[in-house]
């Protein structure tokens, strides 16, 4: 028992004595091993992914990141307990502070090494007072040296200045890294693909089009990152790494996008119009290879301000006629042989007067359905519709949607506003949503309507691709590390629009609005073009009669017609007149499909073989074994050629006439002479004629040409 006495008296003193040390810890050595802590507690620090690409169809970069740098010092480096090391970073800090602001001028010549000098020393001599100890120290902890980002090579250059040059634990000159987003090929497709905005701290948030769209794929996932203080150095170890963002594979096409954007701008500052939308699409997928949306800015040039093509919704004018007619013909109402009489261009409508473009000329009389469309009379087109539909508008506007030119497209991009076509209303108080008597006939014309131009050249692609519906589509796959992760299929929206026979007469009608109608500016002489003009009146402030009235031009179609590739809509805004779809807009149609069908253009070789030609090349005089070997092997017959190799004696002039610059140069150099070159091709002349004896020191000039 004694024993055991003495073990638990023992036991006793050592938990006495546990608990007082630990006491003593918590008080008196309390600040001591705070300091320890916080120099060696372990920070966490997010590690940011790489944001994956944006590439064209083709493969070719549209955007892409690079780093981007804030830099800043910490006058405070090394602490200011170690007096020897404050005395040696003072003392440096006087010898290179001249030199140094130097350097830094001629980096940034923006400012003068005084600038530099003064902005240092303000940041060397600021008082920083500790927020949790009030203490006060001398010299800012971060502080901009410059106050804008620069790039990689000029941060390299910078920190290699002197004192920049020493550790940063030591001299104090760090950095921020930031991810700054690069597109090769300038505004090209600018609203489309996108952009993002770096903040401080590293922070970036996408702005529009495809970057903010697909902005979770593209930005990765973010990694964690801690730092250990071991042996006064500090050691960062990955705890999670980061995950980078996919690729992003577009369907635009660059060569497209810039045939389409020069076109469009070339006619917008012809006519001084406001601003101007292109979209091309290919037939089979709804495929997006062009999308060109330019607004004329202050400075009078035009530049890609916002999305229009998706997100500007008007009332779209004559080229929805073809909708229009498209559900009389589906519904049988009425066939191309029907005729209407549109009388002298002018035609009373429920109080209204409708007028025809040529009213003036005394408009076109009798016509059938078909050259209604052709000449796009207004006349023709409201009295069908209002004739067949006015006891029942909700069935023409069914219609509509039946046909899917009202078709809520569910684009992936964002700033897409669907289109706004309303159904009949009559007890409404609203009166942007009241329907009268005159709504139909107007709506049948392309007025009561808001509708941005993808959705029309979505449906004319629908009428072009025999009545199958595509989802415009962007974004064809995404890519991680060279592999395909995941495709994106092409998308029907609808199986068939009309009845095959409805849209077989729409085509034949499309065709000839091209080829005998109003749209002959947007035709070809290499190939059949179908499409629809449409000019719109658009009221600016005050209304139609009251304020400036301002013209939405547009043609829509689809190339070439007899197999159709691609399908176009060109529009146009401008103020006063001269004002036409066909004339104005067809024109950019014109240009971009006849350069899309060049570049699609493939010839074989034979068919650029001149039946006359000689197909014996010209073979230059000199190292006729080399020549004789290339041609052999290219199966040219060179039994009628004389391709013997030149004599050449020793200490005598060689003939170059003929030679090229390489062999000629040869011949004449092993002879011990120099030789100066004139001109480029093969020599047609040497200084010192052929068989002259030759002697020490003498050179030769020859021209070539």
């Amino acid at each position: 028992m004694q024993r055991y006495l003495i073990v638990a008296v023992l036991l006793a003193l050592v938990g006495v004595a546990v608990i007082a040390k630990a006491g003593y810890t918590m008080t008196a050595k309390k600040h001591y091993w705070e300091v320890v802590a916080n120099n060696l507690k372990s920070d966490s620090d997010s590690v940011r992914p790489n944001r994956g690409n944006i590439l064209s169809c083709d493969g070719q970069l549209l955007a892409s990141s690079i780093p981007e740098y804030k830099i800043f010092m910490d006058f405070q480096a090394g602490g200011n307990e170690d007096t020897a090391w404050v005395h040696k970073r003072d003392t440096l800090w006087r010898e290179n502070l001249d030199s140094l602001c130097e350097g830094l001028h001629a980096i940034f010549p923006d400012w003068t090494a005084e600038q530099f000098k003064e902005r240092l020393e303000e940041g060397r001599n600021k008082v920083i007072v500790s927020s949790r100890t009030g203490v006060k120290t001398m010299g800012a902890r971060h502080w901009a040296v410059w106050p804008r980002r620069i790039s990689y090579s000029t941060y390299c250059e910078v920190a290699e200045l002197p004192f920049f040059n020493l550790p940063a634990n030591k001299g104090g000159f760090h950095c921020e890294k930031f991810e700054a987003r690069r597109r090769p090929f300038g505004s090209l497709a600018e609203r489309t693909i996108g952009d993002i905005r770096s903040f401080e701290g590293g922070k970036d948030t996408a702005r529009f089009g495809l970057e903010l769209y697909y902005d979770s794929i593209l930005r990765g996932k973010t990694g964690i990152q801690r730092k250990q203080k071991v042996l006064n150095k500090v050691v960062p170890f990955i705890v999670t790494p980061p995950i980078d963002g996919a690729d992003i594979v577009t369907t635009i096409d660059v060569g497209m996008q810039d045939l389409a954007e020069q076109a469009l701008i070339e006619e917008l500052k012809k006519w001084e119009a406001s601003m101007g939308v292109t979209i091309l699409m290919e037939v089979k997928t709804g495929d997006v290879k062009a999308i060109v949306n330019m607004r004329r800015g202050s400075d009078g040039e035009y530049h890609e301000r916002y999305n229009d093509a998706i997100s500007y919704r008007c009332e779209p004018g004559s080229v929805f006629k073809t909708a229009s007619f498209l559900v009389a013909l589906d519904d049988g109402v009425v066939d191309t042989s029907y005729i209407i009489h549109t009388g002298n261009g002018q035609y009373r409508m429920h109080g209204a007067n409708m007028k025809d473009h040529n009213w003036h000329r005394g408009g076109y009389g009798d016509i059938n359905v078909a050259r209604t469309l052709e000449v796009s009379s207004n006349i023709g087109v409201s009295y069908v519709i209002d004739h067949f539909y006015g006891t029942n508008p909700t069935k023409y506007v069914e219609g509509l949607y039946r046909v899917g030119i009202g078709e809520d497209l569910k684009l992936s991009i964002n700033g897409y506003l669907p289109p706004n076509i309303r159904m009949p209303n009559t007890t409404t108080t609203n009166r942007a949503e009241y329907w009268s008597k005159t709504t139909l006939p107007w709506m049948s014309i392309g007025y009561e309507t808001q509708i941005a131009p993808i959705n029309t050249v979505t449906f004319y692609n629908a009428i072009a691709n025999n009545g199958k519906m595509m989802r415009p589509r962007f974004v064809k796959e995404f890519v991680k590390d060279g592999e395909v992760i995941m495709t994106v299929q092409p998308e029907v929206i609808k199986e068939q629009i009309a009845k095959p026979q409805s849209i077989k007469t729409m085509q034949t009608i499309l065709r000839h609005v091209v080829s005998q109608g109003l749209g002959k500016k947007a035709g070809s002489h290499s190939f059949q073009v179908a499409g629809k003009t449409g000019t719109a009146q658009v009221a600016k402030a005050g209304g139609y009669k009251s304020g400036t009235v301002e013209y939405w031009l547009s043609f829509c179609g689809y190339f070439p017609a007899d197999d159709p590739q691609y399908t176009c809509i060109v529009c146009l805004k401008k103020s006063g007149l001269p004002a036409s779809g066909g004339a104005m807009s067809g024109a950019v149609f014109h240009k971009i499909s006849e350069g899309v069908m060049a570049k699609n253009l493939k010839l074989r070789v034979e068919d650029a073989r001149d039946s006359l030609s000689v197909f014996q090349p010209e073979v230059k005089g000199g190292d006729v074994r080399s020549a004789n070997f290339v041609l052999n092997h290219l199966n040219i017959n060179t039994s009628n050629t004389n391709l013997e190799a030149p004599e050449i004696q020793q200490n005598v002039m060689p003939n170059t006439i003929g030679m090229g610059a390489r062999d000629a140069v040869y011949q004449i150099e092993r002879q011990g002479v120099k030789v100066n070159l004139v001109g480029i091709g093969s020599v047609k002349h040497q200084s010192i004629a052929p068989g002259t004896e030759l002697k020490p020191g003498m050179v030769c000039t020859l021209e070539l040409k």
